[in-house]
Formats: structure tokens, sequence, C-alpha cells
């Protein structure tokens, strides 16, 4: 049973995430029927540490607190994509996970998780922003960039923001049930469920590899997203056989000629949706999708949501809009 919680910060923390924390095990609502956990903040550098946002937080815990914790939960900080790790801490979260308990990290205290090699041969996740970079510096990890959370049993990462609420809200109800939950997030007033498999709402196409012999038809296919194409006319404009092209394309994308171009087509639909008034098939149209039917489909199953929810998300409820068809 989850009963003792520890917050592990670091130098230069971000005061939301770790104020996710807080608000989900750090607050006594036992008169509302939620479980009351053991919490504390824990520093791994000293008792005074700066936050992210210019103030500082102090706290008498130091990293002896984390051997009796059940969970411990590293949030997020500045240049945590850059910067070294006391070996402590990493001892730490290393014995912590030997022993049976275990690490949530939000946003970016994935990197903390992995410079103590706990994402080595696990699946993992964190910002969309610093996956990339996450599987650089951490290759033995399996980074998936566009989910909000992965449950890897002993090992609980999540991406950016808001999305360690979600694996927080997932934590409560596997330890203490669905009402225990969804209580608690209507007191957070957040939705109750949000699977980890959603997708985050990525802005722009993950940065790419540098891609030497397929770029220039990487270039003329996004240039050209409302037309039908296959692999044997790619492979035609990249001068090779359609097997040595696909190849190719594995090689330097990470993703097959199909999966990059549905994924590009989202992105524009997205962009449409979030800064136009067209109609969801005029979009459909000029996104390749050709029907509003095929878009929303592909939509829903990219982002888990409709392409009219989505324009009401970003846009708000005043956005004039047409029925999403079935």
């Amino acid at each position: 049973m989850l009963t003792n919680v520890a917050a592990l910060l670091l130098d230069e923390v971000h005061p939301f995430e770790l104020g996710v924390l807080c608000e989900v095990f750090g607050l006594d609502r036992r008169d509302e029927g939620l479980p009351v956990h053991d919490f504390a903040v824990v520093s791994a550098e000293g008792p005074v540490l700066n936050t992210h946002a210019g103030f500082t937080i102090s706290t008498p815990h130091g990293l002896e607190r984390l051997e009796e914790a059940d969970l411990i939960a590293v949030p997020a900080g500045s240049h945590f994509m850059r910067r070294e790790y006391p070996e402590e801490v990493l001892d730490a979260l290393r014995r912590a996970v030997e022993r049976g308990s275990r690490v949530l990290s939000v946003c970016s205290g994935a990197y903390v998780l992995g410079a103590a090699g706990l994402l080595d041969g696990r699946r993992c996740t964190t910002h969309w922003r610093h996956a990339e970079e996450l599987s650089r510096r951490f290759p033995k990890a399996i980074v998936e960039p566009d989910v909000l959370y992965v449950d890897e049993g002993a090992v609980i990462s999540s991406a950016g923001t808001a999305a360690g609420i979600d694996a927080c809200l997932h934590l409560i109800r596997q330890e203490y049930g669905q009402e225990a939950a969804n209580t608690l997030a209507r007191r957070m007033v957040v939705p109750p469920h949000r699977d980890g498999g959603q997708a985050q709402y990525i802005s722009r196409p993950l940065p790419r590899n540098s891609c030497d012999t397929v770029g220039s038809t990487l270039a003329w296919m996004e240039q050209h997203l409302d037309q039908e194409m296959s692999v044997e006319q790619l492979a035609a404009l990249a001068h090779m056989s359609p097997r040595t092209f696909a190849r190719r394309f594995q090689q330097e994308t990470g993703t097959t000629p199909y999966r990059w171009l549905l994924r590009q087509r989202v992105l524009l639909a997205q962009h449409l949706l979030e800064t136009s008034d067209l109609t969801v098939d005029t979009i459909a149209g000029r996104t390749g999708f050709g029907t509003a039917a095929t878009l929303r489909h592909q939509f829903v199953r990219s982002l888990g949501t409709t392409p009219n929810a989505y324009r009401r998300t970003f846009r708000g409820p005043a956005t004039t809009s047409v029925p999403d068809v079935a």
C-alpha cells in the first residue's frame, strides 16, 4: 500500500510540478474519504533550494528520508537535460527500486531517473520537447515521445506539466480504486481520467535526425500533403528502388513513409484548426485525408480527440464549427 511519499527536489525545481505532488499526496483530505500519506519534501542539494520561478524553498529533510518512502517523485527542473546529478541521489533512487518502492518522474524529472539507470530497457516519456535529447543521453531507454505517461511498474514517467496530474491520479486509482481517484479529481477540478496512451499536444514535428539521402524527398512530401503518394512515386523522386528507399527512410527518420506522412498531415490539420475558420471538410481536403470522416478517424487515433473538440480546446467555445461526422 502506498503510504509514504517523498518529493525529491534538486536546485532550480519547477514549482508547478512540485505543487502537483503536494496537491495529490501532501494534503490531508480524510474528511472527504481520501487516503492520507506521510508526505515529505526532500532536498538533494542542501536545506535551501532555488526554484525556476525565482524564489527559494527550504526543507528539513535530507536524502535519508528517501529510505522509508514507498514512492519517490521527482518533479521537473531547469537545465535537467544538461546537468549532472549527485551520485548519492542516484544511489538512493536505485536502492528504492531494489527494495520494491516505486519512482515517478514529472516532465524533465525523467533525466534524473535516466542518470540512475532506471530507464534502461524500460518504456518512458517526458515532455515532447525533451524527448529526443532523452533518447540521445540515455540510448538504452525506450522513449515514447507522444504519450501522457508510462507505467512500467517500479518506474513511472510522465510528460509535461499537467500530465503529471494524470500520472498521479493513475497511481491513486491503482492503489485505492476508481472512486478515490474520481473524488480527488473533482476536488482538483481536473478530468478524472486521461489514459496514459493519450497523445501529448505536440505543436510541431519532433526534430528529426540528419536525413542525408531522403531530405529532399521529405521537403517535397511536406509541400504536397494534399496529394496521394506511393512508396514507388517517392522512391522515383529519390532516384532509388522502392525497397532501398523504404530502408533508407526508416534508417534516417526512424519511421515508415506512411507513418511519417500521416503525422505531418495530422500536424497540418492541428495548425489549421487552431489558426483558421476553415470547415473540417475543407481541412480534410487540404491535408490529404480527403473526407471529414477520414480526418476525424485519424485525428482520434493520433490525438484521442475529435477535430472540433481540438478546435474548441485551442480557440475557445465561441468558435464556429460544424458537427463531427461519425
